[in-house]
C-alpha cells in the first residue's frame, strides 16, 4: 500500500440523538465531538439522527401503506381520461 494515501480507519462512537443510544464501531468518518466510553477510553464521537435503534423499519412500528387504495385513487381521478 501507498504511505499517507489512505483515511484514518479508527474506533469511532455513533450516537442516536432521538433515542439516546449509542454504540462503538470503526469508521474513517471525521469527528469534531469527543467522548468518554464505558471502557474509559476517549473515541471520536458522531451524533445521527436515526439508527437501527430507533428506524421505524427495526423497531417493528412501520406503518403499511395500503398500495392497493392508492392505485385505485389514481385511476378514479386519471383512468377516464386516458381512456378517450
Amino acid at each position: 500500500m501507498k504511505p499517507e494515501i489512505h483515511p484514518n480507519y479508527r474506533a469511532v462512537v455513533f450516537q442516536d440523538l432521538s433515542s439516546d443510544f449509542a454504540f462503538l464501531t470503526r469508521s474513517t468518518i471525521a469527528a469534531k465531538d469527543t467522548i468518554k466510553w464505558e471502557d474509559g477510553q476517549e473515541y471520536p464521537l458522531i451524533k445521527v439522527d436515526i439508527s437501527s435503534h430507533s428506524h421505524p423499519f427495526y423497531t417493528g412500528k412501520q406503518k403499511n401503506i395500503d398500495a392497493g387504495g392508492r392505485v385505485d385513487k389514481f385511476r378514479r381521478r386519471y383512468g377516464a381520461a386516458g381512456q378517450k
